[in-house]
């Protein structure tokens, strides 16, 4: 029988500004390891540390810029475009337009704090 998702959690975001998270499938809201979906909304000037995933990401975004840096430059993606990080792969998130960035990232196997391996991040 479906199972009906009746609304996202939210969860705390890793970053030098406040992003929204909004888990609609994934480990947190709706006990699922196999895939993860969730509607992510940055500010401008938001960036994450670094990361070698164990998983591959789906990124769409719907408004604004995400910027993908990687290990030979970056990647802006506008809305209407959408970007594959596959995992082993080293890339790092971030929004630096104006603007900011709305998207939808969909993790397989779904995202994990275990298995994001986010660089070190010095204080």
């Amino acid at each position: 029988m479906p199972v009906l998702i009746s609304k996202p959690t939210e969860i705390k975001a890793v970053g030098t500004k406040p992003k929204l998270i909004r888990e609609y499938i994934g480990r947190v809201n709706s006990k699922t390891d196999a895939v993860s979906i969730a509607h992510m909304t940055s500010p401008s000037g938001w960036e994450e540390p670094g990361q070698t995933p164990e998983f591959d990401e789906y990124t769409v975004v719907l408004k604004g810029t995400l910027r993908v840096t990687h290990c030979s430059g970056f990647l802006d993606i506008k809305a209407g475009q959408a970007v594959i990080a596959k995992k082993g792969e080293w890339v790092k998130y971030s929004s630096p337009a104006s603007d900011g960035a709305e998207y939808i990232a969909v993790c397989f196997p779904a995202f994990s704090p275990v298995t994001v391996h986010r660089d070190e991040v010095k204080q």
